[in-house]
Parts: structure tokens; sequence; C-alpha cells
């Protein structure tokens, strides 16, 4: 298959990273964004009634849920505008691997598929649970690391971005485009 060439920049790393506050950041600068798709398909579906335990009781559904926004998010875009992504579909490999879920049709056919402008990868911040965010310190450098495998076998380059504070974050990643 032929990846589709993007101006997209990911933005991304394990749970509490900074990723949704970079991304806001970046949006207040002017810049067009997405949003992260794991919380939004947990209020979508705490919306229609369901706990945050049910959801993320059955792993399969919960990541084939967040997959199938991200997917459309992406579908969605033009390939020739300039982007920052809240995670990108290679993501949802490394939470497949993170659950011990074995690949599926859905994600098969997802990876692959387009081809980043840069990824930013956000060094780790002190973990912070929420509603949302159920993972404890070694799920958190777990994640992040299989992230950090999945994307240096992406065709696309990644910047490392260290712990400093918010604006001097977001200006790296500007000065690294």
């Amino acid at each position: 298959m032929n990846r589709i060439e993007t101006n997209w920049y990911v933005i991304t790393g394990g749970p509490c990273t900074g990723k949704t506050t970079m991304v806001n950041m970046l949006s207040e600068r002017g810049y067009k964004t997405t949003i992260e798709h794991a919380r939004h398909y947990i209020d979508t579906q705490k919306d229609q009634g369901e706990t945050v335990e049910a959801i993320r009781e059955n792993k399969r559904q919960f990541q084939t849920g967040i997959l199938k926004m991200q997917i459309e998010e992406e579908q969605g875009l033009d390939p020739n505008e300039i982007v920052f992504l809240d995670r990108a579909i290679p993501d949802a490999e490394a939470y497949y691997n993170f659950l011990g879920l074995e690949y599926d049709d859905l994600l098969i056919d997802a990876m692959g598929q387009y081809c980043y402008k840069k990824v930013f990868i956000l060094d780790r911040l002190p973990l912070i649970q929420d509603y949302a965010r159920r993972e404890d310190e070694s799920e958190q450098i777990r994640i992040h690391n299989l992230i950090i495998k999945v994307y240096e076998y992406e065709p696309c380059p990644v910047f490392y971005v260290p712990v400093l504070d918010p604006e001097s974050r977001v200006q790296l990643i500007l000065d690294n485009l």
C-alpha cells in the first residue's frame, strides 16, 4: 500500500505527557488541531449511561471504538493542510500491544495508511489519574515505551520533546517543524 504523504504533525506519548495541553496551546495560536479520541470515546459512552468501568471492561470494544474515531477523523483531514494531531492511528497499535489484543482487520487496514510530516513524542510528566486515565506509573511507562517503539518503525521523522514548561515545549515543537 502506498502511504498518503501528509502535512500532519503528531503529538504523542504515554498517558500524562502533556499532549492535550500542547495541542490546546497550538490551537490557541491558530493552528488546526484534533482531539484525543480515548477521552472523547469515554465521554460519549458516559453520555449514553455507561460507567467508565463498564466502558473499559471490554478492552477490544474500547480500543476498536477509539480507533474508529481516529480513522474517521484522519480520513476527513486534508493531507496538504498543516494539522497537529492529538495522537494518531499508530498509537492504536501500541495500545493493542499493551492490552495483549490480536491485531484485527480494522487496525491492519488502518496501519500504514498515512505518512506523517513529523512525530513529536513528549517525555513523561508525573502521572495524574482522573476519571478517564486509570493507568498506574508502571503502565504509563510501558505504554510510553510501546508508543516510542511503534513510531520508530514508521517512515516519518520522530522528535523527542523533553520536560519543559508548557510555553517552552510548544516553542520547541514550532521551532522543529
